[in-house]
């Protein structure tokens, strides 16, 4: 340990090091077998940051463990933005810096019994007040949060329709700073035992007493997933033929991938009316994704647009939330340089009003989203209040088919799923391609990244209202009133010190021959 202390005492091995540490629960993510690694995988960093010598370096240890941990969860953008990706993650990384300090505040040399217990509740408070700001879609979105690396994990499904992917997050912390005081401070075991057992009854008591919804109808729908396809007009057509293998066999909804079609139908009523051909000949309606610019507004969509055997229905979605740089890029005129660096993007896209609930037919209601909008678990709330019977998710990610997003991006839908009680599909252009039941469990398999095929699944359906749905996101406002809290009591406990404070003494005046002394004299 003084070997270690001593390397550690260079302030830039020390940096390095904390990036590391900070990158290490992004193992929880990629491998389907080491979900399990959350629940250990910050106690490095915690050991770290309570060792820091000063509060100023336990931010810059955090700050350096968020740089990790942003660069590991975005390493498959290099090749999209090159040098920029280490910008953005250290920008990102920033937002630890704070969480950093009260690491070191709270288990900083020998830490009370009190210290510790209050530290279970602020440090995963903390950990959650930063997802909460990065998941802002301007910065990214909720892209990697540490919740949704248990989307495997039967009870943290089950947890997730509580209290959403933030719960999930906030116990994971709470678990990660019971196993670092349990290693670095024996003193105070009994508090992190303690805390370990009460996230264990509280996971217990949600898997026996959170409602779990009732499966009560079911729908056939199919996943076209076309592969690497050169040029829209190949693409189209590789979707058509594998849609036409799809007839007589009773499907309710044929779902395209992002950017699935790359015109604009009301200027290609040629394409519209082989949409239109191919919903009578499978006698299902088809839900495909235009990405161009449009014929009736200035500028380039991402839509998803529903086609019956009449041809369009008039049902269309536009994409809210885009990617930052992917789709536009934020104050252009100072970042526009990007483009000359990366792929980003050379034009800005436009963004839809309102998310859309779809009447396909007279039973089924469907609400769509774009690409990384199935990472914002409020969409898919809103949708589920509004009536939806099934989420959709269409996107593309062939930008990065030799990465792990492709797998990452598909588990989000489980979360989502999980979360609002509703069955959700992910239909990609080149895989991975999703299902998953109203309870988050995986409906039939996968298709990867290698495949070019169609696939039906017959999806339950459920419409019980999750406690996540009713009374949304309670987990944050329970952490930032704990933070808010914390930070009154620090306050009076600064003043109560400083009036406590002995007056500092002043010696008496000296007089001289009756007079008050002048200064030199």
């Amino acid at each position: 340990m003084k070997t270690l202390g001593h390397w550690l005492a260079s302030p830039w091995r020390r940096s390095a090091a904390a990036a590391v540490v900070g990158a290490l629960p992004v193992l929880a993510f990629p491998a389907p077998a080491l979900w399990w690694c959350a629940y250990v995988a910050l106690v490095p960093w915690l050991l770290l940051l309570r060792t820091a010598p000063t509060g100023k370096r336990a931010a810059y240890d955090g700050w350096w463990g968020g740089f990790g941990f942003m660069l590991a969860m975005h390493h498959w953008l290099l090749p999209s933005l090159h040098v920029f990706t280490f910008l953005i993650a250290a920008l990102l990384g920033a937002l630890w810096a704070p969480w950093g300090w009260l690491v070191r505040r709270f288990l900083g040399g020998v830490p009370s019994l009190g210290r510790v217990t209050v530290a279970l509740l602020v440090l995963p408070s903390g950990w959650l007040a930063v997802e909460l700001v990065r998941s802002w879609q301007g910065l990214g979105g909720p892209w990697g949060m540490l919740g949704s690396s248990q989307w495997q994990a039967e009870p943290a499904l089950r947890l997730a329709s509580v209290g959403g992917v933030w719960l999930l997050s906030y116990l994971l912390v709470a678990v990660n700073v019971a196993v670092a005081v349990l290693v670095a401070v024996p003193r105070a075991r009994v508090p992190a035992v303690a805390g370990l057992v009460a996230t264990a009854a509280a996971t217990s008591a949600t898997w026996a007493f959170s409602p779990r919804p009732a499966v009560d109808g079911q729908v056939r729908i199919a996943v076209v997933q076309p592969g690497v396809v050169a040029g829209p007009d190949g693409r189209f057509a590789r979707e058509e033929q594998l849609t036409r293998r799809l007839a007589g066999q009773d499907v309710d909804l044929i779902v395209w991938g992002e950017s699935s079609v790359g015109f604009d139908l009301d200027d290609r009523p040629d394409l519209a009316r082989r949409l239109a051909d191919l919903s009578r000949a499978t006698g299902a309606h088809i839900l495909v994704n235009v990405d161009a610019r449009r014929s009736d507004k200035p500028g380039i969509y991402k839509s998803s647009v529903l086609v019956g055997p009449e041809g369009l229905t008039g049902e269309r979605y536009d994409k809210m939330r885009l990617v930052p740089f992917g789709e536009y890029i934020p104050a252009r005129s100072l970042l526009g340089w990007a483009t000359s660096v990366g792929k980003a993007a050379g034009e800005d896209r436009r963004r839809g009003s309102q998310p859309v609930v779809m009447n396909v037919g007279d039973d089924l209601r469907v609400g769509p989203l774009v690409c990384f909008e199935t990472a914002f678990p409020d969409m898919t709330r809103h949708l589920t209040r509004e009536g939806v019977d099934v989420l959709i998710g269409q996107s593309s990610t062939s930008t990065f088919q030799h990465s792990w997003a492709p797998g990452q991006h598909a588990s989000l839908a489980a979360l989502r799923a999980a979360e609002t009680g509703r069955p959700m599909v992910h239909s990609t252009l080149t895989g991975v391609s999703a299902v998953y039941g109203p309870d988050g469990q995986r409906v039939g398999s996968w298709l990867g990244t290698d495949a070019s095929a169609e696939r039906i699944y017959d999806i339950p359906l459920a419409h019980g209202t999750t406690p996540y749905v009713r009374h949304g996101d309670w987990t944050v406002h329970a952490a930032m009133l704990i933070l808010a809290l914390w930070a009154v009591g620090e306050g009076v406990r600064t003043v109560r010190l400083r009036r406590s404070a002995p007056e500092p003494r002043v010696p008496p005046a000296r007089t001289v021959h009756g007079s008050p002394a002048r200064p030199g004299r």
